[in-house]
């Protein structure tokens, strides 16, 4: 639970409202530790997260604590010790989650902290397993191939049987 003083100074009022604007905009969090990351390489990451319309941002601890008590989004203050940086994620959370492993074995120093997934709160632990399960996207994919190779063996054998018969009365 964040601290809250009696009065607030303006300032930080304010940071406090932009970080609870940025992110009600999205609905899974997944934090980490950035320390010991380049600018080049924090871009790298952000601009591959961006493809899956997904941020990676820097929001001051205590001002995310707070945003994330008023979004009443409980359990993440454990997360949101040293140097944090959020990962904000729309949909597709997998997907978000396995381009932070990826890129944490090109550059060991980003440590996955843990994330709130769903309406949950994952573990790094939880969070690596969620990143190997296939993408809404994927699965949808998965699901129509095996529901369109019966249809295409059916309309196959169809013509196959359209083709032997022109073939017969040819003759």
């Amino acid at each position: 639970m964040a601290i809250m003083a009696k009065k607030i100074q303006p300032a930080k009022a304010e940071a406090i409202k932009a970080a609870k604007e940025t992110l009600s905009a999205y609905s899974d969090y997944i934090f980490a530790d950035y320390r010991g990351l380049t600018v080049e390489q924090i871009t790298a990451l952000r601009g591959k997260l961006r493809e899956k319309e997904a941020a990676f941002k820097v929001i001051k601890n205590t001002f995310a604590r707070v945003a994330f008590e008023e979004l009443n989004i409980e359990n993440v203050a454990d997360y949101l010790t040293g140097p944090t940086a959020i990962a904000m994620v729309k949909e597709d959370t997998n997907e978000a989650a396995k381009i932070l492993y990826d890129f944490a074995k090109e550059a060991p120093a980003l440590q996955v902290k843990g994330g709130y997934i769903g309406s949950e709160v994952y573990d790094a632990a939880k969070v690596e397993a969620f990143s190997k399960v296939p993408g809404k996207k994927q699965l949808i994919a998965m699901l129509m191939s095996a529901i369109n190779g019966p249809a295409q063996k059916i309309a196959a054998t169809l013509q196959a049987y359209v083709d032997k018969k022109s073939a017969e009365g040819a003759n």
